[in-house]
């Protein structure tokens, strides 16, 4: 909870203003993920009813293993080779005796568009440029893609604004909030800020960081200016 109050603290300092929050509350509450499993919970059943997502009990080490030919996505996180897709199960109760994720079935070759309101008519193919990707984790936590359009729904959020390294995540998203049946949000994808070695800031650049750039006596005024 510190480091969330620290978050909030810093991007007030920078001059971000919101009319509801975890700090402020709202018609959307509770807005802390960590208190709206049940929403996801209830996205996850409505997937599996649909026949979308499929349980899989690969390691990253098992992926990689069986990914030889080079592929769209990074290093980190290459295509899923399918292994698991033929696998059933019948009900959504986790067993510690039998870990796994659920991922969702992508449909392979299809075009994935969207007119991005920043970087204009964007076009991924499933199964080439993103494979099969995780909704729910081995350790009964939602994964980032599912949180984000079940959250976006709920909170009827009409402009999602992120930077543009999460380009291709919106191809994926676009294809949730179909198997959900809601309507996507628009998009806006920003130029990602970088360092004087023209590197994505990220959080291993802890002294690039909001809290450590104000205590150096950085203003707001100075760190838009620069970028």
């Amino acid at each position: 909870m510190e480091f969330v109050t620290e978050m909030l603290e810093d991007l007030r300092w920078f001059g971000f203003e919101w009319s509801e929050g975890p700090d402020c509350g709202g018609p959307f509450a509770p807005y802390n993920q960590s208190e709206r499993h049940s929403f996801y919970r209830a996205a996850l059943e409505k997937l599996s009813a649909g026949n979308f997502i499929y349980p899989c009990t690969c390691s990253r080490k098992d992926i990689r293993q069986a990914v030889r030919a080079p592929h769209a996505e990074n290093d980190a996180e290459p295509i899923y080779p399918g292994t698991c897709r033929d696998k059933k199960r019948s009900t959504l109760n986790f067993r510690p005796s039998t870990r796994f994720a659920w991922r969702f079935r992508v449909p392979d070759g299809e075009t994935i568009s969207f007119t991005d309101r920043n970087c204009g008519e964007q076009k991924f193919v499933a199964g080439k440029d993103f494979g099969d990707f995780i909704v729910w984790r081995g350790d009964d936590v939602p994964a980032y893609q599912l949180a984000c359009v079940a959250d976006d729904a709920a909170m009827q959020i009409a402009e999602v604004v992120r930077g543009a390294d999460l380009l291709v995540s919106t191809a994926r998203q676009i294809l949730l909030y179909r198997a959900l049946g809601l309507t996507p949000p628009n998009f806006f994808h920003c130029a990602l800020m970088l360092d004087d070695k023209g590197e994505r800031l990220a959080k291993r650049h802890d002294d690039l960081s909001l809290r450590q750039l104000r205590e150096r006596g950085e203003t707001p005024e100075s760190l838009r200016q620069k970028w």
